[in-house]
């Protein structure tokens, strides 16, 4: 059984969908904590590490990979622009399309961005050993990546 506070009823505390909400609003705290020790937005780490992994990217394509709104990519992009983190140059094959690519910079913000998740990661699964946290991650994985197929 687990333990959860007391005034819970049990009933609760045994639905994986009702333990899972409540730790997503707790890791999401958690994360927003850490992003904004590094000046971030959950949607800057998301662009840039999409920059990071595949390179050069459209604005669209950014939004499918990122699982993100065309506005909010648009957002996030001018944000990171006017910091320094990325750069928009019109894609020569046309116009009418922006390139965004990372610099320096972002390549920078990136990596403290990485080490502020990663305190996060150690608050949130705190109490799991490290043979926990990799069997979580893979059932976890397991579930998002059956339940975006269907």
């Amino acid at each position: 059984m687990v333990a959860v506070a007391e005034e819970t009823p049990a009933r609760l505390t045994v639905k994986p969908s009702w333990l899972l909400t409540q730790l997503a609003v707790h890791a999401h705290r958690l994360a927003s904590d850490g992003f904004g020790e590094v000046g971030a937005r959950g949607y800057h780490y998301r662009i840039l590490a999409a920059l990071d992994e595949f390179g050069v990217a459209t604005q669209a394509e950014l939004g499918r990979r990122c699982s993100m709104d065309r506005s909010d990519v648009v957002a996030a992009i001018n944000e990171l622009a006017e910091q320094g983190c990325v750069e928009r140059t019109p894609d020569p094959d046309d116009r009418r399309r922006n390139m965004v690519t990372l610099t320096k910079a972002g390549d920078r913000q990136l990596r403290r961005i990485d080490r502020a998740l990663d305190k996060v990661q150690d608050d949130l699964l705190g109490p799991l050993s490290a043979e926990d946290r990799q069997n979580l991650t893979c059932l976890l994985a397991r579930l998002l990546t059956h339940h975006q197929r269907g």
